[in-house]
């Protein structure tokens, strides 16, 4: 099982949640809620208002999002998902426990009584220059009062 940090469209209450949910993807559980160590510059962009975490550490907020525990069929649909690697890069980052429901090993209990986690994040490092320009979030909600309605997939 790897972790994964979500902080955009696949949380609970957002539109694709729903693929973090089906088991024909793969297995993802939700372990808790957290932020990113670093700060980073989370935007709202493109035609169909995606959000996008720019992988600039120290620029930004720091960003609130899901951990997740996935296994490999989960991890290979997000990959594919996302893009990876032209649209968004998976790296590894240190997320902040804020709120822990996770169950698992000793060493992943100690890890976030620590506070501290690496998670697997989808940024990217590939994006337009002017995105830079654009106003930074902590957090990410598509109906929230940015007014930036996402775009489903099956709508474009």
């Amino acid at each position: 099982m790897a972790r994964v940090f979500v902080y955009g469209t696949l949380k609970k209450g957002q539109p694709n949640y729903k693929h973090m949910i089906n088991t024909a993807k793969g297995l993802a559980k939700f372990q808790g809620r957290g932020h990113t160590v670093e700060k980073y510059p989370l935007v709202i962009a493109g035609k169909y208002n995606i959000p996008y975490m720019l992988n600039i550490p120290g620029t930004g907020h720091h960003v609130a999002g899901e951990i997740y525990s996935v296994d490999e069929q989960m991890l290979q649909f997000l990959d594919e998902f996302e893009g990876c690697p032209d649209m968004y890069q998976r790296t590894l980052m240190r997320i902040q426990v804020v709120e822990w429901e996770g169950k698992g090993s000793a060493g992943e209990a100690r890890a976030a009584a620590d506070g501290v986690l690496e998670c697997f994040v989808y940024s990217t490092a590939t994006y337009p220059p002017e995105w830079v320009g654009l106003p930074y979030y902590d957090s990410y909600d598509s109906s929230g009062k940015h007014g930036l309605t996402y775009v489903l997939r099956e709508s474009r």
